[in-house]
């Protein structure tokens, strides 16, 4: 696999995403533990969304500088603007697990920061070698593709049956199994991992759930990979979009974690989009998908999906009004 992007543009974003996470562990650590208001939770979704918009302009520049294209430097920005809104979009359903989990063993929302910087990171380190060791398997192995496109055709209609219903994390293998590894308290104790009970020392409920969001990062990370893979071989766009979809994921939990039940039809619309996407890919050497079409159908299905959770949310119940005393 080859990329068309300069050795300073791979500076540039490695710098962006370190100095990023520098600052967001700055301003975490100056805040401490503390509820994370809609509000903040926009600000910052705000900010993620207008650096990564910033970043493909500056990818555009840079394919256009170096190629003279600027039909080329127009492809690799729609690559790169696609491959991240799937990441983003597929990150959604990432986020409803993080706030079953957060809500299944009662974590406090001031300590639920800490967990979310953890996962972003185990999850970019993460990603970054699946996207790597995968990029090498494509590039050496075509047929590869079609075994990822048939694994992302059967994820989509393996979510599409799972919509709607309620997971049971109880009977969860990985949960049952870290409970018999460990002992663990009953209680938090602050943001620690570990207390000490009755002069030993144990794990908190907050390494348990560290453990299953890193769990989780894993799962969603062997889903999301292949997709981006359906819209660009090209190593770089394939690392960054899905690098900087992730760097927004805390702010975006807090924001969809206050209107997660507006949305309730969106695993539906991601499934649907996993099955296209699968498809796009089986279909590789047969049908040739234009990224801006990929792009059109993908922001599509997500709107649709969209509307329709909001005019099919179940509405609260209308106050009653006081009775009046004749």
């Amino acid at each position: 696999m080859s990329t068309l992007v300069p050795s300073w543009l791979w500076a540039v974003f490695v710098g962006i995403v370190v100095l990023a996470l520098i600052l967001d562990f700055v301003v975490l650590r100056k805040q401490g533990a503390h509820d994370v208001s809609v509000k903040e939770a926009i600000n910052w979704s705000i900010v993620w969304v207008a650096l990564s918009v910033a970043f493909m302009g500056l990818l555009w520049w840079a394919v256009k500088d170096g190629s003279g294209s600027t039909e080329l430097a127009n492809t690799k920005a729609l690559e790169f603007i696609t491959g991240y809104l799937i990441e983003k979009s597929l990150a959604v359903d990432n986020i409803f697990v993080f706030l079953m989990i957060f809500t299944y063993f009662s974590v406090p929302s001031a300590y639920q920061k800490r967990v979310l910087m953890i996962g972003i990171i185990g999850a970019i380190v993460l990603r970054t070698v699946m996207i790597l060791v995968g990029g090498w398997l494509i590039a050496q192995f075509h047929w590869v593709l079609y075994l990822f496109g048939a694994f992302l055709l059967i994820t989509g209609i393996k979510m599409w049956w799972a919509a709607g219903q309620e997971p049971d994390l109880e009977s969860n293998p990985a949960l049952k199994l870290l409970r018999k590894l460990m002992p663990v308290s009953k209680q938090f104790d602050g943001e620690k991992f570990f207390t000490i009970e009755n002069g030993k020392r144990i794990a908190t409920p907050m390494l348990l759930v560290i453990a299953l969001v890193g769990m989780t990062d894993v799962i969603f990370a062997v889903d999301s990979i292949p997709a981006i893979f359906a819209i660009t071989s090209d190593p770089f766009i394939v690392l960054s979009s899905n690098i900087f979809a992730i760097l927004g994921l805390r702010a975006m939990y807090f924001l969809l974690a206050a209107m997660a039940s507006k949305f309730h039809l969106l695993s539906y619309g991601l499934a649907v989009v996993l099955v296209f996407i699968g498809g796009k890919m089986m279909l590789i050497d047969v049908i040739k998908i234009p990224v801006l079409l990929s792009l059109g159908v993908v922001i599509g299905i997500l709107a649709i999906t969209m509307i329709m959770s909001v005019r099919t949310a179940p509405k609260l119940p209308a106050r009653e009004e006081p009775s009046q005393l004749s």
